[in-house]
């Protein structure tokens, strides 16, 4: 499956999730979830943001934030402990915008 860029809108699920590379740099994990409407479930994303971005996540956003996401589609797989594969998309986000009046 080809990367794919997307622009999309959504509250955090929970609190990001800041952690550091062997190398020192910085890498937050979002979760945020894209509401279509009423009486839809919403439509969860993993949001990966990595450097000065990553810390400033980490410091001004919290669980029900808004938040705004431009960044690159990829599909990631891995190993199971049972030896499947699963399969998971994941956005690298580029940019990364949110007030801190929620």
């Amino acid at each position: 499956m080809e990367n794919t860029y997307e622009t999309f809108m959504g509250r955090l699920g929970k609190n990001p999730e800041l952690k550091y590379t062997k190398e020192g740099k910085p890498v937050c994990d979002l979760s945020v979830a894209i509401n279509k409407g009423k009486d839809v479930p919403p439509h969860w994303r993993k949001v990966v943001v990595w450097e000065k971005q990553a810390e400033l996540c980490s410091l001004y956003l919290k669980k029900g934030c808004e938040v705004f996401v431009q960044g690159r589609a990829e599909m990631k797989s891995f190993k199971t402990n049972e030896g499947g594969t699963k399969t998971y998309e994941e956005v690298n986000a580029r940019l990364v915008g949110f007030t801190n009046l929620n």
